[in-house]
């Protein structure tokens, strides 16, 4: 394995690419993809045992879903990146329901389309 990584850049003359290699462990030439890493690591990663690479996998694929579609990013105004219209998110009306990942270990709540609220429907009144 090698102890440097390889970066491609787009040189301004003629779309040409050249490669610049970076000095090994340099985690601030690359921050976003390390605070990915913290991120994976820390929320779903290190809470799991994992039995061989199809696990890995599923898992990683179950958390790309959720870090995109339903969880909250502070540096984007604590908003949804890739919210699913049917999630309904910011809705003010609708029953309350949560969409569990990897055990439960991620967690989404979201409201319901807008309906039979079971006993407090429409046409009743409401107690408050």
């Amino acid at each position: 394995m090698s102890t440097s990584i390889t970066r491609r850049v787009k040189s301004s003359d003629k779309g040409v690419h050249r490669q610049v290699k970076l000095p090994a462990r340099s985690p601030n030439l690359n921050a976003n993809l390390e605070r990915w890493h913290r991120s994976v690591k820390e929320e779903c990663l290190s809470k799991m045992i994992l039995f061989g690479e199809a696990s890995l996998r599923q898992a990683l694929s179950n958390y790309i879903l959720h870090f995109h579609g339903e969880r909250n990013h502070q540096g984007k105004d604590n908003a949804i990146l890739f919210p699913k219209p049917e999630d309904r998110v910011g809705a003010w009306t609708g029953k309350i329901q949560t969409r569990e990942r990897l055990g439960g270990l991620l967690k989404f709540y979201y409201r319901e389309a807008a309906g039979d609220f079971g006993p407090y429907d429409q046409s009743s009144d409401l107690p408050f």
